[in-house]
């Protein structure tokens, strides 16, 4: 058996670091060696750090319980202590981007969950399936800042996980979307630890979630862009009106979508074709057969009443965008509700799914 590659977490602490931490306890190519936080858990044993705080199932895994918290505000305590780095850094944006150039400065390449380098224009937003040919932009990223074996590839924000596979599928099969309505209904643990106020979510809705509107419409014209020139340039569409949304659901982020193809009347797909292109649906991690990647990245529901958080979130290890209630619009052409696990998918496993994909292509050495 091959050795496992030796990874860090920076903000492992955090809810976000907590769930990297779990996910890898029995990867089969991944062992976290390295741990950092804030300065104020540097020092302690990771089990001490988070001992008021651990919130990711019944125990800390073994393997990380006694590792050394280090301040990740000191890239050189990673040297020679891992390959890589998780990102799930939680600071101001300016900071973040800083601290995570410095580590991929010093032969670092880091893998993030953090916003901060999402519109860096020669960074990868990556959601393996759609736009892993943005990878190629990595050289170019590295010569630019005179780096040697470190960069840095993000995730994109946990809404668009819902609809992001199900409308490249659709653009691929070759039907277009000129533009699409999204209403979201965003689980809780999406604003992290301590998150929103129970007084606040207990039967209510919050129809307003900062930033989360502008990321839900912006960001999938990056990840549909393409490479020219070693900068990432977006599509010029489809245009996204979106309505973001937090509701008393713990795990599971659901959209309500309304799309109108960019095509004539008669070349628009029937409801048929568009399940048959969804459930056919699969790609480069598939074929490479990466370990987080579900074998079924679409699943169709067919109930009058799914999917739904508590019942459907889990479905492909939690890496699958389940649909139902797909249907005519009588506005647009078609809707349908979606629904992927913020957590798992749109968070810690997203990236290290990322990550694999990385490693399976050289990116680290």
């Amino acid at each position: 058996m091959a050795e496992k590659i030796k990874v860090g977490v920076l903000g492992a602490t955090g809810m976000v670091g907590q769930r990297y931490i779990k996910l890898l306890e029995d990867h089969p190519w991944f062992e976290v060696s390295y741990v950092a936080a804030s300065p104020r858990s540097a020092g302690k044993k990771y089990r001490e750090a988070v001992a008021e705080r651990w919130l990711i199932g019944a125990e800390i895994p073994a393997g990380v319980a006694d590792l050394i918290v280090e301040d990740a505000n000191d890239e050189k305590k990673a040297l020679g202590k891992c390959r890589f780095v998780f990102s799930a850094l939680e600071m101001g944006k300016d900071e973040i981007k800083a601290l995570e150039a410095a580590y991929a400065a010093e032969g670092i390449p880091v893998v993030s969950n953090a916003s901060a380098n999402r519109w860096t224009d020669d960074v990868p937003m990556l959601v393996p399936e759609i736009n892993f040919s943005h990878l190629d932009v990595i050289d170019s990223q590295k010569k630019s800042r005179g780096w040697d074996k470190g960069f840095i590839v993000v995730k994109p924000n946990c809404s668009l996980q819902t609809y992001m596979m199900p409308l490249h599928a659709l653009i691929q099969a070759g039907y277009p979307v000129k533009r699409m309505i999204v209403t979201t209904l965003q689980a809780t643990s999406g604003a992290g630890y301590p998150g929103v106020p129970s007084f606040d979510m207990i039967d209510n809705i919050v129809p307003f979630i900062g930033g989360e509107e502008e990321k839900t419409e912006r960001e999938c014209l990056k990840i549909l862009g393409t490479v020219s020139g070693g900068k990432i340039e977006c599509a010029a569409g489809p245009a996204v009106s979106s309505t973001c949304t937090r509701v008393p659901v713990v795990d599971g982020h659901t959209a309500c979508v309304s799309l109108e193809f960019d095509l004539p009347e008669e070349k628009k797909p029937s409801l048929e074709e568009i399940e048959r292109v969804w459930t056919a649906y699969t790609s480069l991690p598939q074929e490479l057969n990466l370990p987080s990647a579900p074998e079924h990245p679409i699943v169709v529901r067919h109930e009058q009443n799914r999917p739904q958080p508590r019942r459907d979130r889990e479905c492909e290890k939690g890496m699958a965008c389940v649909i139902g209630r797909l249907r005519q619009c009588n506005v647009f052409d078609v809707k349908f509700v979606a629904l992927s696990h913020n957590t798992k998918r749109g968070a810690a496993l997203g990236g290290i799914l990322n990550a694999e994909l990385l490693k399976a292509k050289g990116f680290f050495g």
